[in-house]
């Protein structure tokens, strides 16, 4: 009867130890396969079939997304005389609270690493976050700190904070970081938000002062693309009237060469013509006058040439 029993223990052993050579694995999931120690597969999700229970190991590993919360928590009391923690010192010596939430996963290149390591991680990625913050905070002044952090603290958090895990061989990459929270303590909250309405109240008078700078500017171009036309226009019509006169000088010219055959004093009479048009204007600008007016007891004197009053 004994003998009996024993050989069913054995059978319900055995059989179950077979069972469990079957192991699943879950979408999401990947494995690493032991044999007395030595790993021999890192198997996709499916069902494994291996030896029975006893004679090799298997690790299940999810590679989702985890999340590790480093920094400041408001619902936590903060201790007397201590500073609270996620409380960082500024490069210009001021303080501000900071959270931020660390996304990573596992390395599917190097599971056997994250096996290993796997009960440390957490506490490897928090510090470390922790001390990329604290150089990135260290380095910066209060007030780019508050405008800037949002926006590019988190690419900073997951490039470092992965360069300094390296080291630890923990198997798993940081995919993404965000800042949940960034203000100044509780105590000092009013003042900063004066000085941010201040800054703000600067950042408008800048703005409609560059605003005011665009419009004379356009205003200026308009007027310089106006004289531009003017002067263009200008030129156009004075080259037209330059052309004019050459034309007609090139006219006259082949005249007087074609009369000058039949009239050797052509020339004088174009002399004469000229100079009666100059002595006309001469007279209407007050600078030409009749000769009585030089006529003295010695005769005629023309040796100066007073200029004559202008008319009015």
């Amino acid at each position: 009867m004994k003998k009996r029993i024993v050989i069913v223990v054995v059978a319900v052993m055995a059989a179950v130890s077979l069972l469990m050579a079957f192991r699943p694995i879950r979408p999401g999931q990947r494995a690493v396969v032991r044999r007395f120690g030595r790993v021999v597969a890192t198997p996709e999700p499916g069902l494994w079939i291996g030896l029975p229970w006893g004679l090799e190991r298997i690790d299940l590993v999810s590679i989702q997304l985890s999340r590790v919360v480093v920094g400041y928590d408001k619902d936590a009391e903060e201790p007397e005389n201590m500073t609270p923690q996620g409380q960082f010192l500024t490069g210009d010596h001021n303080l501000v609270n900071v959270q931020a939430k660390i996304d990573y996963a596992v390395d599917e290149s190097n599971l056997v690493d994250f096996v290993e390591q796997q009960d440390r991680v957490e506490g490897v990625v928090g510090r470390a976050a922790e001390a990329v913050l604290a150089e990135w905070i260290a380095a910066r002044k209060v007030d780019e700190i508050l405008i800037r952090g949002q926006a590019d603290l988190p690419a900073y958090l997951v490039q470092h904070t992965q360069e300094r895990i390296e080291d630890y061989r923990l198997g798993i990459r940081v995919h993404h970081a965000n800042v949940s929270h960034l203000l100044p303590p509780t105590q000092v909250k009013a003042d900063f938000d004066q000085v941010t309405r201040a800054q703000a109240a600067i950042h408008t008078v800048e703005n409609e002062a560059l605003q005011r700078q665009t419009e004379i500017l356009r205003e200026a171009e308009q007027k310089g693309f106006q004289i531009q036309k003017q002067a263009e226009a200008h030129k156009i019509e004075r080259l037209r009237l330059a052309e004019a006169d050459a034309d007609r000088f090139n006219k006259r010219l082949q005249t007087y060469r074609q009369l000058r055959k039949d009239n050797p004093n052509y020339l004088a009479a174009i002399w004469w013509e000229e100079m009666g048009k100059l002595f006309a204007r001469m007279k209407e600008a007050g600078l030409l006058d009749l000769l009585d007016n030089h006529l003295g007891a010695d005769g005629l004197d023309i040796t100066s040439f007073p200029p004559m009053p202008k008319k009015k």
